[in-house]
């Protein structure tokens, strides 16, 4: 049954227990190509495509539109068409036994995902989440201004099949401590090289979103010799637009409604910003000491409406192998910053995805840092 692949529910986020399929895109006996649609799977906080990990036939639908499974759970099968229908049958039998019998075990044994640790770098509270058991330098990825950790949902468990990948709060941001002193990309970037030595990792690659790929750009030119590749995701850095109506919004907003049109210019698809969404950002909006950090970060990073880092041009400076991605329709950061780097740095501009290209292409993001990881 070695050709035989399966498509389970995917763990998307700490709180996803389970997922409803929404829409299947392959019927049976459809072609699917690696990176294509499978499926869309909603959750509380998201509805995502499942995409394929392999080229072949989708020979099995397991789940009807409409089901509510939990994580882990048998979605599909994938196989060539030599695979013959009672070997599938067999597959699919055994897996179910071997899903039911380890999720029992679990329960039992009181196991489950990884959680969220907080350490201390140089006197900051880092509350962070590791992933993957993996030799060789981790991959560090980085969030964007009024993000956490979370928003690497759809990228983190990926990563970790081949890699040990963490995923980190920066300050003023999650369950990182709130005090972001002079709220500069400086300090920012202080921090970030501080907790790195604090989990002891000596070369890292980073991947880093909007404000996260102006602070990984930062330290690879404080310290390069700890950042094995960057990937700078929509970055900002890269030139000084930027859309001051979304910074200011979101600080601001304290309103469901207000939020979810703020958090709605983030994406291609409007569509994806969820009630939950906007309910866990206002609950950590309301957390003390998280209006002052925004303010402050907001304030240096984007003074008087521009970007006042602009560091795209010294990226020549680097020996570290490095790439930008972004989403075509960014209406944050615009996708002609891309052009603002050196002919070295390769650019990559996915269409139909917004600022949030990570999640709403995760698979193309996935496989490009897959691919300068293993450079």
């Amino acid at each position: 049954m070695t050709n035989i692949h399966p498509i389970v529910m995917p763990k998307w986020g700490l709180a996803m227990a389970e997922g409803t399929v929404v829409e299947w895109h392959t019927g049976e006996g459809g072609e699917v190509a690696k990176g294509g649609d499978l499926l869309d799977i909603e959750t509380t906080k998201i509805t995502n495509a499942v995409e394929s990990a392999h080229n072949g036939l989708l020979r099995r639908q397991v789940a009807a539109e409409g089901a509510t499974l939990p994580v882990g759970a048998l979605l599909a099968v994938m196989a060539e068409p030599e695979v013959s229908e009672a070997e599938i049958d067999a597959f699919i039998a055994a897996f179910n036994e071997t899903f039911e019998a380890e999720a029992a075990a679990a329960e039992e044994a009181g196991t489950g995902d990884p959680e969220p640790e907080t350490i201390d770098a140089d006197g900051t509270a880092i509350n962070l989440l590791r992933m993957g058991d993996s030799e060789g330098p981790p991959i560090v990825l980085i969030h964007g201004f009024g993000g956490d950790l979370n928003n690497w949902m759809f990228n983190q468990p990926m990563l970790a099949e081949r890699h040990r990948v963490y995923a980190l709060d920066l300050p003023g941001h999650g369950r990182s401590a709130k005090d972001v002193g002079a709220g500069d990309l400086a300090s920012l970037s202080a921090t970030l090289l501080s907790t790195l030595d604090a989990l002891e990792i000596e070369s890292a690659h980073l991947a880093g979103h909007s404000l996260g790929g102006a602070i990984a750009l930062q330290a690879a030119l404080d310290r390069p010799e700890q950042v094995a590749s960057l990937t700078l995701v929509a970055s900002a850095g890269l030139g000084p637009d930027i859309d001051m109506d979304y910074i200011e919004g979101f600080v601001r907003a304290g309103r469901r409604k207000e939020m979810k049109q703020v958090l709605q210019a983030l994406f291609a698809d409007p569509g994806l910003v969820s009630r939950d969404m906007v309910e866990e950002l206002l609950k950590y909006k309301r957390l003390d000491g998280v209006e002052r950090a925004l303010t402050a970060i907001a304030g240096t990073v984007f003074a008087e409406g521009r970007q006042a880092n602009v560091l795209g041009h010294r990226l020549h400076e680097l020996d570290t192998p490095a790439q930008v991605i972004w989403g075509a329709e960014d209406r944050i950061i615009p996708a002609a910053h891309a052009k603002e780097t050196p002919a070295t740095v390769k650019a990559h501009i996915l269409e139909g995805a917004g600022h949030m290209v990570h999640m709403e292409k995760a698979g193309e993001v996935n496989a490009l840092i897959e691919e300068i990881v293993a450079r």
